[in-house]
């Protein structure tokens, strides 16, 4: 199978890597060049737009920001829709609207092409490891044939429905592991203010059941709000987003989400603040503002 990548960014870049590592070959685009510079080295072939990707390849990943982003890359001028042939297998793994999901899906069945939805859980860290969970929406015949190409940067492929049905899963995936970010922040600065030294309670936390496995809480939160250096491995801007199209999937199906809503005003003070291209955890200060707590575990033995 010759594979298409569009979209190397945080999470495409070393996605792409693992495609080509593998023995795939590799066919890039990027708004920059110079993105695709590390896979070009090892033997990808640079095309000029969406459609030039799709026009040379039999499966085409693309990983892009965003709703507005993807509709673009594939339904635009130049897109992957001009360029797909009959066959072709279009893998979107951004974090998307279930709506263009399937707007995108019918305009590529038009020209014989197939669409899965197969967004991203994991964060960069599984993306640079290859350790990525997929949550997977469409055929589950066309899942099978290109798993192969996906099994190159993932730990687990997990099949969720229809079109559409992966994306459903990451957006309410999202608000929930958001909102757990949120939460023991809170717990933590509280625990702190109380009297518990920062080292000592994140032990406690990691030895008990509760948060003990969190990824955001055993690798996340060591190297971003536990050393106050919130250099964006997901961006602020980016989980905004998320909670935001979990707003609006929220309101399309008349389900109260009062919880979300606050974590969701939460991100949209940090927002506020002019912090959308910080890590999403830099959201996280906002208490210790509040509460007048730091939580570094440099600040106490």
């Amino acid at each position: 199978m010759r594979v298409g990548f569009i979209g190397l960014g945080n999470m495409g870049a070393p996605m792409a890597g693992f495609v080509r590592q593998a023995g795939f070959p590799l066919v890039v685009h990027d708004l920059r060049r110079s993105a695709a510079a590390p896979v070009l080295d090892r033997g990808a072939v640079w095309a000029e737009s969406p459609g030039a990707v799709a026009a040379q390849c039999d499966v085409v990943c693309v990983c892009v920001p965003g709703p507005t982003e993807m509709r673009a890359v594939t339904l635009g001028a130049g897109g992957v829709l001009e360029g797909a042939r009959s066959g072709v297998v279009v893998i979107d793994h951004t974090t998307n609207d279930p709506a263009v999901v399937r707007d995108v899906g019918a305009a590529l069945a038009t020209r014989g092409a197939q669409l899965l939805d197969a967004p991203l859980d994991g964060g960069r860290e599984g993306a640079l490891e290859g350790q990525l969970t997929l949550f997977v929406g469409g055929d589950a015949a066309i899942l099978r044939s290109v798993k192969p190409v996906l099994d190159t940067f993932s730990r687990s492929v997990v099949w969720v429905g229809e079109l559409g049905a992966g994306s459903v899963t990451k957006i309410v995936h999202n608000a929930l592991a958001m909102s757990i970010d949120l939460l023991i922040a809170e717990c933590l600065t509280l625990g702190v203010k109380a009297g518990v030294a920062m080292p000592r309670l994140v032990e406690a936390f990691g030895a008990g059941c509760i948060v003990g496995q969190n990824m955001t809480f055993i690798k996340r939160m060591p190297a971003t709000l536990f050393r106050g250096d919130f250099t964006a491995r997901f961006a602020l801007a980016l989980a905004h987003k998320d909670f935001g199209l979990a707003a609006d999937l929220a309101r399309a199906h008349n389900v109260p989400t009062r919880l979300l809503d606050l974590c969701q005003m939460e991100l949209q003070e940090a927002m506020n603040r002019g912090w959308g291209d910080a890590d999403r955890l830099k959201a996280s200060t906002l208490q210790e503002e509040r509460a007048g707590v730091r939580l570094r575990m440099s600040d106490s033995g």
